[in-house]
């Protein structure tokens, strides 16, 4: 009898304790899907923003791209190439992503000791407060500082990824959020450095540091998500810039097609990126890598629609794969109370990626047209593909 009441009691915590985590994980993906419109929404608006702000003659804008204009000129390119915008675009998405490259790895650090939920929600009003200055924004130095407020706040999404990680062990997760504030702080040097981010050094500090092998992993995973990112965000911030020139997209045509890139992603992931099995995820990944080359390819060298639109069709299959299957296999490394930092760490690097390739893209697509700069970029996936190939079966840790 008392080992029947012992059983009856076990399985209603355990049901308990899946409702609980049911709930955590609908909380966040509510989140992050919020959160995701409001950063895929300015896409198809740039090139519109950027011609309305030249427009109105606004002067802090026109400020800039007199500086833009300058280094055209100093560059040789002809002035009919109305190419400058992209340019610019890429300017500002660089400053959104850098600055999400110096908050991530912090976010993730202070919230392995002072908890998720304080810190998270701490970024959630910074995401408020980003949204509304956007909405209200009227002239360009306000439209950057809630791009600027962004950046700082997009911590989030690293730290979302680490409160699904916990919830696979919640005795480890109790025991990992009782910690001192200020070793969390000394590995600050460690978490705002590139080299060192690179190296996730400030994972191997404290007694709790991963085996040699599974740190080499972690070393290879980084800079592959890294390269990953760096390349197809060039893409990703060109894309509208090319249909808009290319094409003549109106700033409607260009939400429509990012709706139906958006509609891809969800459909993929939805329907074969949650069936991947643990353990395959890097050869799904390696395959979805695959699929980028002509896919950049199309795009790049699109002469209608319906060629742009198979490009744009693998190009949506390959992103609903590659940055979820990397960003599990991740959080599987290191312990609890190291989960914020691992995360943090990643999301850093993607951020570095994003800050840097849109730049490099737009000057090669300034210098060099859509088609060299589209081209070299599909060709480069070759080295993340190649990098995934020489990961090893990672050494379970407890």
């Amino acid at each position: 009898m008392a080992l029947q009441e012992k059983g009856t009691s076990t399985s209603s915590m355990d049901n308990k304790q899946e409702q609980n985590c049911n709930r955590v994980i609908t909380i966040v993906f509510l989140g992050l899907f919020i959160d995701l419109l409001g950063f895929a929404l300015i896409l198809p608006l740039f090139p519109s923003i950027l011609d309305y702000y030249s427009q109105t003659q606004d002067g802090f804008y026109l400020s800039l791209q007199r500086g833009v204009d300058w280094f055209a000129g100093m560059a040789g390119i002809p002035p009919e190439r109305k190419y400058n915008s992209v340019l610019f675009g890429g300017l500002i998405g660089s400053i959104f992503s850098i600055l999400q490259f110096f908050s991530s790895p912090l976010t993730g650090a202070v919230s392995d000791h002072l908890g998720r939920r304080p810190v998270i929600l701490m970024t959630v009003m910074g995401l408020i407060a980003s949204y509304s200055l956007w909405a209200a924004s009227r002239t360009f130095g306000v439209f950057l500082l809630s791009r600027i407020i962004g950046g700082i706040s997009k911590g989030n999404v690293s730290l979302s990824t680490a409160i699904i990680a916990d919830l696979h062990s919640p005795k480890a997760r109790s025991k990992g959020m009782v910690s001192s504030v200020t070793s969390g702080f000394q590995a600050a040097a460690d978490l705002l450095s590139p080299l060192a981010l690179f190296q996730f050094s400030a994972v191997t500090r404290g007694k709790e540091s991963p085996s040699e092998e599974n740190l080499q992993n972690l070393k290879i995973l980084g800079l592959a998500y890294f390269l990953y990112l760096f390349l197809f965000s060039g893409l990703e911030y060109t894309l509208s810039f090319l249909t808009h020139q290319r094409f003549h997209f109106s700033s409607m045509q260009q939400g429509k097609m990012f709706f139906f890139i958006g509609i891809t992603m969800a459909v993929v992931q939805g329907g074969y990126a949650r069936r991947i099995k643990p353990g395959n995820e890097i050869r799904a990944v390696k395959r979805a890598i695959l699929l980028l080359i002509p896919a950049f390819l199309l795009i790049g060298w699109a002469a209608n629609v319906t060629m742009l639109s198979v490009g744009l069709l693998l190009y949506s299959f390959a992103a609903a794969i590659v940055i979820p299957c990397l960003s599990a296999v991740v959080s599987g490394y290191g312990t609890v109370s190291q989960k914020g930092r691992v995360m943090g760490i990643l999301r850093s690097l993607g951020a570095l990626a994003r800050a840097l390739g849109p730049v490099l893209a737009a000057a090669v697509y300034w210098l060099a047209g859509a088609e060299i700069c589209f081209t070299a970029c599909g060709v480069l996936f070759l080295v993340p593909f190649v990098l995934l190939g020489s990961i090893k079966q990672q050494i379970k840790e407890e």
